[in-house]
């Protein structure tokens, strides 16, 4: 097959405890758009692009994350053009953040959202 019949990705579903201090929590802290807010899910959007971030609540203890030899593997990356001041700005809400690292010209790092999702940002 050359072409796939599939054109993008359009949203991510992510577990989330308390659904609407999580909702509010990507507003304030990532700077998210809340779409629509119910019991069942909260929808938000980044800026006008078309990617979707879809949180839905659950009493299980899961993640958006997985793991490899036990360790804790991010599985959604963003990207920021502001990584230091993105970083600086995740302190100073008092985001449970790693430390940026490099590698070959390309900075990044893990932070984790008050669910215990680990997420990365990049540029």
């Amino acid at each position: 097959m050359s072409k796939s019949f599939i054109e993008q990705v359009h949203y991510i579903r992510i577990p989330v405890k308390h659904l609407e201090l999580s909702a509010q929590w990507y507003r304030d802290v990532l700077g998210f758009h809340i779409l629509n807010n119910t019991q069942e899910r909260a929808i938000l959007k980044i800026n006008e692009g078309s990617f979707l971030l879809i949180l839905v609540p659950t009493e299980d203890e899961t993640f958006s994350h997985f793991t490899i030899d036990n360790k804790q593997e991010f599985s959604i990356g963003f990207t920021s053009p502001e990584l230091f001041k993105f970083y600086q700005h995740l302190i100073e809400n008092k985001v449970k953040v790693e430390e940026i690292k490099e590698d070959n010209g390309h900075a990044f790092f893990h932070f984790y959202d008050p669910n215990g999702n680990k997420l990365q940002v990049h540029w």
